[in-house]
């Protein structure tokens, strides 16, 4: 049931089903270990790929479903919510949160995951996201220019591309794997070291 596009989104039966899946997400965040800064900011020392490996997944997973649902005209792609696209604040977004992601081990969603587990850095990390979103609010007028830059409206990959779905769902599906590959060959040659 696409509870969204029934306008349901703000009633109790919307609610109820947002905090079902929120409770299921969180709970399989934790079983995967991402309730654990360590874990996830173990990618970016090159000791441990899983956090790398469940993205790609679940980007290959979506893609392929999004498409295959789409091409049976079991599900209408063009009534997901798309965000209008601006190069300039989302680089900039992208890099911030890439920084703070490399700092502090925590993306937002696994901060809360591990703030529900205890984890003290977690409530460190969400109190300074959250004062960064404040400051950004405050600067809202002056960031103009920024939020405008590169700004080109709706418009999803495959258009910027003029390319079908079908292409960019393989070529993301492509890299998944080369990234899994490359994975497995790096952590055999370092076993091989050790």
């Amino acid at each position: 049931m696409n509870l969204y596009a029934q306008g349901l989104l703000d009633t109790p039966l919307g609610f109820l089903a947002s905090l079902l899946i929120g409770i299921a997400f969180g709970f399989w965040l934790e079983r995967a270990g991402f309730g654990s800064s360590r874990k996830l900011a173990a990618m970016f020392y090159l000791r441990d790929f899983a956090v790398l490996q469940v993205m790609f997944t679940g980007l290959a997973t979506a893609a392929i479903g999004l498409v295959l649902l789409d091409t049976f005209g079991l599900f209408d792609a063009s009534a997901v919510y798309r965000m209008e696209t601006s190069y300039g604040p989302q680089l900039v977004g992208g890099a911030i949160f890439g920084i703070g992601f490399v700092m502090g081990g925590w993306c937002p969603g696994t901060a809360l995951v591990g703030l529900a587990s205890g984890k003290l850095d977690a409530l460190v990390f969400l109190l300074g996201a959250g004062a960064g979103s404040l400051a950004y609010a405050a600067a809202w007028t002056d960031l103009a220019p920024l939020r405008e830059l590169g700004a080109c409206g709706v418009v999803t990959l495959p258009e910027q591309l003029g390319v079908e779905p079908t292409l960019v769902a393989s070529a993301v599906v492509a890299i998944a794997l080369f990234a899994f590959a490359g994975v497995h060959l790096f952590q055999r040659a370092r076993t091989r070291r050790a």
